[in-house]
């Protein structure tokens, strides 16, 4: 099916505007490189946009043909586009994002950013308060805030289709005295980073993990949790401190968090250890807090990690891949390269000096039975990555800090480059095959050729046409977000 669109009248949509301030917040090895510049070599068909500054750059033959959904960071209304950058829905909401996500029921989970009790909690950046579920209607169905003098939600969240239950991220302030006992040098206040699964019927945490039940120190021999740390990979070195760190008593800084199903495990990106780590989600509560039970006998102890072996005194320089990375997500097991993480790997010319960012797979290794295993040299595999995408010129894609990317049915990666608002797709070759710059800033929705300022956008995703929650909705093509925009655009099918 092939549909043409003439755009001639701009979406008109009123933009509450936000008061709150943005933080910082296998064998193959293959590399895969991509000229930024549109090409003029093109398929006859395509959209290119090239002189424009925001909304619509290039829609090709080769894209993904599905919906791209996005909620910026200074706005309070979550948008989904289709391939020709028209809105085809919109969700409402009293407060500005970071994660958003649709469900297969048709609502929205959509994270919402408060003024923190403890002010505090503002300082590290990717800072939330609440978790809601939007209904197709607009409708707020439910909502959970976790926002006190020690505790405050941030960044992600995960929604498990099966139960329903809702996981959030938690900072926990801890006094001195509680970071001196379990064997911090120099001991100060700290957070610590708490999983909570809420279930959204009953309001109740019905699992919880805390960092703070999974360390090993060498400094202090009169702490329980003294020991060596290169001799205990599933334990976090409590003395191990990021010396980039945006905010110091922010020690670990997790910002995503991902649920496998079918291994039961979780996966968490550590952006100030640079690595995320995979811990078992079978255990209860009080195994979960223990080195015992579940599915693999460890309780809540770390069964995988990947990025910076330095941060369990293995290895060195040459052995970190991984630089303040976001969005740490399994690939579906039907999907290229299924069943491997995929990162934004933010800063990956960290030790070199150079501003530039890549999209990065690795293969875990799990074993059949959801198990992970170390190599030779005591360090968790592979050496290097599956799959790589990085810019021809590789300093023309870097983004400091939030981002993320997901592996599309056909093999495409969408990619959300957070700090300048721009989502573009790529073929597994590292072709540029749709672009797209989010026009809707602290101002709302721009002019054409108006430049925005501040767009930031945490995340963005690509849901399939067959995706279930979407049949909750008409999708019909409202005309684009910005004012000014006038191309011919076909979808084909």
């Amino acid at each position: 099916m092939v549909i043409n669109l003439k755009h001639k009248t701009p979406f008109l949509l009123a933009v509450i505007l936000s008061l709150f301030l943005f933080n910082a917040c296998n064998d193959d090895d293959d590399i895969f490189t991509s000229d930024d510049d549109i090409s003029d070599d093109l398929v006859d068909g395509s959209t290119v946009n090239d002189d424009y500054t925001v909304g619509l750059i290039l829609n090709t033959a080769d894209a993904y043909n599905g919906y791209t959904l996005f909620s910026p960071i200074r706005s309070t209304t979550t948008y989904l586009i289709d391939n020709c950058g028209e809105v085809v829905q919109t969700w409402p909401s009293e407060y500005t994002p970071q994660s958003v996500y649709l469900l297969e029921n048709g609502n929205l989970l959509h994270t919402g950013t408060l003024d923190a009790v403890n002010s505090e909690f503002e300082q590290a950046g990717g800072q939330t308060g609440r978790v809601e579920l939007i209904s197709p209607e607009g409708e707020v169905l439910w909502y959970y805030e976790v926002n006190s003098s020690t505790e405050f939600m941030h960044h992600d969240v995960e929604y498990i289709e099966s139960s329903g239950n809702v996981m959030v991220m938690v900072w926990e302030k801890l006094t001195a005295d509680v970071v001196e006992a379990a064997g911090r040098s120099n001991a100060t206040e700290l957070w610590t980073e708490k999983i909570l699964e809420i279930n959204p019927t009953t309001d109740t945490i019905v699992w919880e993990w805390d960092a703070m039940d999974h360390l090993v120190q060498d400094e202090n021999p009169t702490a329980s949790n003294y020991g060596v740390v290169a001799d205990n990979p599933q334990l976090l070195d409590f003395n191990y401190t990021y010396e980039d760190s945006d905010y110091a008593l922010d020690w670990l800084h997790n910002n995503s968090i991902d649920y496998n199903e079918t291994l039961d495990q979780i996966v968490i990106s550590s952006r100030n250890f640079n690595e995320f780590w995979i811990i078992d989600h079978s255990t209860t509560t009080a195994e979960a807090a223990s080195h015992q039970g579940g599915n693999h006998g460890v309780g809540g102890d770390i069964l995988y990690r990947w990025g910076n072996p330095q941060v369990y005194d293995m290895g060195d320089d040459d052995d970190q891949m991984l630089f303040v990375q976001h969005d740490a997500n399994w690939i579906p097991s039907d999907y290229t390269d299924g069943d491997q993480i995929m990162v934004f790997n933010n800063q990956t010319g960290y030790h070199e000096n150079v501003d530039y960012s890549t999209i990065d797979v690795i293969d875990t290794q799990v074993g059949a039975d959801g198990s992970y295993e170390l190599n030779e040299s005591g360090i968790f595999g592979p050496d290097y990555f599956t799959w790589t995408y990085e810019a021809e010129e590789r300093t023309d894609f870097y983004g400091a800090n939030i981002s993320g990317a997901r592996r599309l049915p056909n093999g495409n990666t969408i990619i959300c480059e957070g700090t300048t608002g721009t989502f573009f797709e790529v073929n597994y070759e590292g072709d540029i095959v749709w672009k797209y710059i989010n026009p809707v800033d602290e101002t709302g929705a721009v002019d054409q050729y108006s430049t925005p300022n501040r767009n930031f956008v945490f995340r963005c995703d690509k849901y399939a046409p067959d995706f279930p929650g979407l049949a909750y909705y008409d999708l019909t093509a409202e005309g684009t977000l910005e004012s000014g925009s006038d191309y011919t655009c076909t979808i084909t099918d």
